[in-house]
């Protein structure tokens, strides 16, 4: 079986592509950075050797991009897994923040799930299979203070998502919006943050494998992680 994940050299979307490594799929992943993604490559291969893993570096905020990265996905076969992980980052309010905050942000977190979904679609269509994971946020919920056009973008991505499900529903294609609060990753190295006060990412991930190991007639519909002692 083959699982395609986007932003997998780092963070959430590695942990998730270890997780699956793990269970014996076959790995299509990408990721901005090259030099990060072929070295998570070739950590994948020495810790899993009877795993088949296919890479390609690619800019998810560029719709070419995207589809090129479909179109190079579908030559290895149909996903019976698609994670929509890549995303970014940028702190600001809306009132002050830099212009072109919110086109990057949309670009980035909704865009790329938005057209890589579609592109990819025709053929899960037709296998009446497969199951999406949209990596949305704790934001995609709640407002919070600095949380500005990231926060805008989540919340259209879980919209995305409800919206995915209802039309996907009779075509035996899941989706599922992960919405995880505060998780460990290199994103937090250096931010003072105690480790042990938030997730860990792979908490998120065996929560994302678990939900793909149902029955046909099963579909966790959300997955919201937060830390114990609440968010930050």
């Amino acid at each position: 079986m083959i699982a395609i994940i986007t932003g997998a050299s780092k963070g959430l979307g590695r942990a998730i592509a270890l997780q699956f490594a793990a269970a014996g799929y076959t790995l299509i992943v990408c990721a901005r950075g090259a030099k990060a993604l072929y070295d998570f490559v070739e950590e994948v291969q020495l810790e899993y050797p009877e795993t088949t893993i296919k890479a390609l570096p690619v800019d998810m905020s560029i719709k070419e991009e995207v589809t090129a990265f479909a179109e190079w996905s579908l030559q290895f076969g149909t996903p019976a897994i698609l994670v929509n992980n890549a995303g970014m980052f940028l702190p600001g309010s809306i009132n002050n923040e830099e212009a072109g905050t919110l086109e990057a942000m949309i670009n980035t977190n909704l865009y790329s799930a938005y057209h890589l979904t579609r592109a990819l679609l025709p053929s899960m269509v037709a296998n009446k299979s497969g199951h999406i994971f949209n990596i949305c946020s704790i934001a995609s919920l709640q407002a919070y203070s600095n949380g500005g056009s990231y926060s805008i973008s989540k919340f259209a991505l879980l919209g995305f998502s409800k919206n995915l499900r209802e039309e996907l529903k009779p075509l035996g294609i899941k989706v599922t919006a992960v919405l995880p609060g505060a998780a460990y990753t290199d994103s937090w190295s250096g931010s003072g943050v105690d480790p042990k006060r938030i997730m860990e990412a792979h908490d998120v991930a065996k929560m994302v494998f678990a939900a793909s190991q149902l029955s046909s007639q099963a579909v966790v519909e959300d997955i919201i992680l937060r830390p114990q002692l609440g968010d930050l």
